[in-house]
């Protein structure tokens, strides 16, 4: 899993490692440690970017820490879904594990599939799949956008 930083590639490890229950637990676990958004989202809402892919409600912002940003500007990521949609935090919180603090190169260096690579694919629907992609997707965006501004 060379094309993977190492924060990424531990969490796919840890999932590699998991029977398909364990998977759904860890799931959880990233659930529930998915920060609150700062106050300037949640008075902001207007700041975030729905994902309309995701079954459950998912919104999501990025920010780049330069005014000028560069491939080597670093990416913070903030992610709002709601606490009754666990798998939706779930994927959300392993991507703001994974993505939160890495350069705009290194983000836009995560492979596509990522997750797939999770395992998880018999033990939660193709469509909570295809959402995770979409939020990964959307950050990747967004990072491309705040580089060619």
């Amino acid at each position: 899993m060379t094309d993977l930083t190492p924060t990424l590639s531990a969490i796919v490890e840890d999932f590699a490692a998991l029977t398909e229950r364990e998977r759904l637990e860890l799931l959880l676990e990233f659930s529930e440690n998915l920060p609150d958004l700062p106050a300037r989202f949640t008075d902001h809402p207007e700041l975030l970017e729905l994902v309309p892919e995701c079954q459950s409600p998912l919104f999501l912002a990025v920010e780049l820490a330069d005014d000028a940003p560069t491939a080597d500007s670093l990416v913070r990521v903030f992610f709002s879904a709601p606490r009754e949609a666990p798998t939706t935090r779930g994927f959300a919180g392993i991507l703001h594990e994974a993505l939160d603090g890495l350069t705009a190169a290194e983000v836009l260096a995560v492979p596509d599939d990522v997750p797939n690579r999770l395992g998880l694919a018999r033990a939660v629907s193709p469509l909570r799949l295809r959402g995770m992609s979409a939020m990964l997707t959307r950050v990747k965006r967004r990072v491309e956008r705040a580089l060619t501004a």
